[in-house]
């Protein structure tokens, strides 16, 4: 929970805004250092889950590389601190723009996900007179037992290529020679919590890079994805996210060849429970079946309720009366615009302010300017 100090501070700025906690961030950030060099791991920190400049900077005084779905995300993280050369590309559609980009920032990597891709890349790279080196993203078919609008490795996924498929990649790759591949690359999906699904792709991607190693081909590189899902239950409970059991998995299962480098991609478990979305009840009102708070911030603020009916912890730090159930919603035009349902609070009146818990990230990051919304900056607090 929040102390009063810190809510007081709440209560000087305008509603809503984000506030973020970077004591927590730095906790969390150092015990991920910590296994990284333990298992002698490479973490790159998923920007799409919170670009804000201030947690980049965070991040990347650590030395962890970043991973990046869009030309911006990579000049994002150039700006802000991160080695170009632990930078890697990813993303189902990169323009010809972004890849002209890539490579004349020299990062490490595109994680490619069509045959199409390659031959692209190979062009632009040749007409540069540049190398590009490569990482196959296969969907290896595990299911990630998470919400189907995050989950990205089954064979009905736009992401990736097929295991049908691979004897076709390495044809192209051959006929390519400004192409390099270097690594396989898989990720199959967002908030897993039941550690077994990373057991099972480590099975899965063993037997892949052995069907690799059978024709010759030497993978310098794998890139395991992220995926590892919080606490949204228990937010002051489950701070940091179990990294050890996460990293130890693949140290066991994954059958690591000498000299391979295994790469990461964590981006909600490292910045979910740093973050908080704070905001001011506007209107209690009473309906028929239910009772509603209106608050000032709404779907523009967090997207993630609305699109994937996810859940957040929602606290009134303002009110000690009794409990009252209520629909907590926002001020937009749509009825998806709802925080959550039938959720227990104290008596809530106009004007209390209300945290919407671990919002760190795909919160910011993914805010509009829907209904020409007012956007307040973010509050630090160290």
């Amino acid at each position: 929970m929040f102390d009063l100090a810190t809510i007081e501070k709440f209560r000087e700025k305008e509603t809503p805004f984000y506030h973020y906690d970077l004591e927590l961030l730095r906790e969390t950030l150092a015990e991920v250092k910590r296994l990284e060099q333990k298992y002698d791991f490479e973490v790159h920190y998923a920007v799409k889950a919170n670009s804000n400049a201030r947690i980049l900077k965070e991040i990347s005084r650590l030395g962890f590389g970043a991973d990046c779905v869009s030309g911006n995300e990579i000049k994002a993280s150039l700006e802000n601190g991160f080695d170009s050369h632990k930078i890697l590309f990813a993303g189902v559609g990169k323009s010809d723009k972004e890849i002209r980009y890539a490579l004349d920032t020299e990062i490490s990597a595109f994680n490619c996900e069509s045959i199409q891709e390659i031959q692209v890349i190979e062009q632009i790279a040749a007409a540069r007179n540049k190398q590009a080196e490569i990482a196959i993203r296969i969907n290896p078919n595990v299911d990630a037992k998470t919400h189907k609008y995050i989950t990205t490795g089954l064979d009905e996924n736009k992401f990736g290529v097929n295991q049908a498929e691979l004897s076709n990649v390495l044809e192209v790759v051959e006929q390519c020679p400004n192409i390099q591949l270097t690594g396989l690359h898989f990720h199959i999906g967002s908030q897993i919590t039941d550690m077994n699904v990373f057991k099972g792709l480590c099975i899965r991607v063993n037997e892949i890079q052995h069907w690799f190693f059978d024709r010759g081909v030497q993978i310098k590189h794998l890139n395991l994805g992220g995926g590892l899902g919080i606490d949204y239950a228990n937010p002051d409970v489950c701070r940091i996210p179990d990294f050890e059991t996460y990293f130890a998995i693949f140290s066991e299962f994954l059958d690591i060849r000498h000299d391979q480098k295994i790469h990461f991609e964590l981006g909600r478990s490292i910045i979910a429970q740093c973050g908080n979305l704070i905001s001011r009840a506007l209107y209690i009102k009473n309906g028929i079946n239910t009772n509603f708070v209106i608050l000032d911030a709404g779907m523009t603020e967090l997207m993630r309720p609305a699109l994937y009916q996810s859940y957040h912890q929602i606290d009134n730090l303002t009110s000690c009366k009794p409990d009252n159930n209520y629909d907590v919603v926002g001020p937009i035009c749509e009825s998806s615009d709802c925080f959550g349902k039938g959720v227990k609070l104290p008596t809530t009146e106009r004007g209390d302010l209300i945290a919407i818990r671990s919002a760190g990230a795909y919160g910011e990051v993914m805010t509009s300017k829907y209904n020409l919304r007012d956007q307040n900056p973010p509050l630090y607090i160290e």
